[in-house]
């Protein structure tokens, strides 16, 4: 009985308004919508309705699946239709079959505006855990057991879960992608944010992109000169979850006085913004998924990347994750050579992260700072004199040691120049 239930309301329709009239219209849509997600439809009752001069006046329909069912009633007279799919995860997740069957209805039907709504149902806090899986490619998953859900929620822009697991505490997701964990988050954040801030002299000021968990915050406040960061986090639902939630990943830095918050588009804010910033770190979500394009991927441009060049300070540093140069080896490859185009020194790297199961990339670009350019023993006394403590992963050996990168992803990047000139 474990599954997710999603709902629908859709206002101001604007498809042909014969999908809101025509029972087989209406059929067709939704059987090839189930059949499309991969579930399958063991019977249909669909309904319609007249109105006292007999003109049509809307459908009511239920398709039932093995898996559990569809529901769509219309509305022609207020051009609204609600939608209604509940899947069953017993033998394996279908939750990403409920979203795209949802999201193909949306589309469908092309509303003006969406009321949406979700529940996970039939689970128990004592209940088996889960194995979840997250798409590094259409042929590749990494999984994970997951037992109850701690806390979900909807925004207007994804679906956020934070759920516990055996080997990696509290684990968020996004969209059923893996986010972070309170056990490895370290390996991420650490090499996300260390390595550019101790390249770079005297970081004061700050500008995180994405990050809502807390993680590059926390770490960005180890460094006592840090005067001022501005976490620019699009969905407030991330941050209200991860605030009540993941106290082991911030440790309250999300309420420090240093912190400021801003609720905006990254693009938008980045071109908009007049102040200057040492470092900018892209904190995002993946922009592309074997399920689409996501919210990040319009910072991930080119002219992003020169407007993130028109804020920073004289040493200023932009630093991003890349993917994984294996399983996006296109991205990883295109990303570095986008960013040469805006700064001359770009330095990518690599991490595994035991929560994506790969191994992963970041970099580090600037216009006049190097990263790969501080002996070990200028970085130990930075650490040193800055007093940063409780790292876990990084090191001033691990610094250098990050940069040396293995022959095939040396291969790609040189390949991927070559095709480009």
């Amino acid at each position: 009985m474990e599954g997710l239930h999603l709902t629908a309301d859709c206002f101001d329709c604007t498809c042909h308004r014969s999908l809101l009239l025509d029972q087989k219209e209406l059929s067709d849509i939704a059987v090839a919508a189930a059949l499309q997600a991969g579930l399958t439809v063991v019977g249909e009752k669909f309904h319609s309705f007249s109105n006292p001069d007999g003109s049509a006046a809307g459908v009511t329909c239920a398709l039932l699946l093995a898996e559990s069912h569809i529901a769509i009633h219309t509305w022609p007279e207020r051009n609204a239709v609600t939608l209604d799919v509940y899947v069953c995860n017993f033998n394996d997740n279908n939750s990403d079959k409920a979203r795209d069957i949802i999201a193909m209805l949306v589309e469908a039907f092309q509303p003006a505006s969406v009321s949406r709504q979700q529940l996970t149902r039939g689970r128990q806090h004592d209940a088996p855990a889960v194995m979840t899986w997250e798409k590094l490619t259409p042929h590749t998953a990494y999984g994970t057991q997951l037992g109850h859900t701690i806390a979900e929620a909807s925004s207007s822009f994804q679906h956020i879960q934070i759920s516990e697991s055996a080997e990696f505490g509290k684990i968020m997701r996004i969209d059923d992608a893996y986010m972070t964990s309170e056990r490895d988050e370290f390996f991420y954040h650490e090499c996300l944010v260390h390595p550019a801030a101790l390249a770079h002299p005297a970081p004061r000021r700050a500008l995180i992109i994405g990050g809502g968990d807390g993680g590059s915050t926390e770490e960005l406040l180890k460094h006592p000169g840090m005067e001022h960061v501005s976490l620019c986090e699009i969905d407030a639902e991330v941050v209200r979850l991860s605030r009540a939630h993941l106290q082991n990943i911030h440790h309250g830095k999300l309420d420090d006085s240093r912190v400021e918050h801003v609720h905006a588009d990254g693009f938008a804010f980045i071109r908009e913004a007049t102040d200057s910033y040492d470092l900018i770190l892209l904190d995002l979500t993946d922009p592309v998924t074997p399920s689409g394009t996501t919210l990040a991927a319009g910072c991930v441009t080119v002219d992003f990347f020169a407007d993130c060049k028109r804020r920073l300070s004289q040493d200023g540093c932009l630093v991003m994750h890349l993917g994984s140069p294996f399983y996006h080896p296109q991205r990883f490859a295109g990303t570095v050579a986008d960013l040469r185009k805006s700064f001359r020194f770009v330095r990518p790297y690599t991490v595994f992260v035991p929560l994506y199961g790969a191994l992963w990339g970041m970099a580090i670009a600037s216009n006049t700072l190097d990263p790969c350019e501080p002996e070990i023993a200028t970085l130990e006394e930075r650490i040193r004199e800055r007093r940063i403590g409780d790292l876990q992963y990084y090191n001033a050996e691990i610094h250098k040691a990050l940069f040396v990168l293995p022959n095939f992803v040396q291969n790609l990047l040189h390949n991927n120049k070559q095709e480009m000139q």
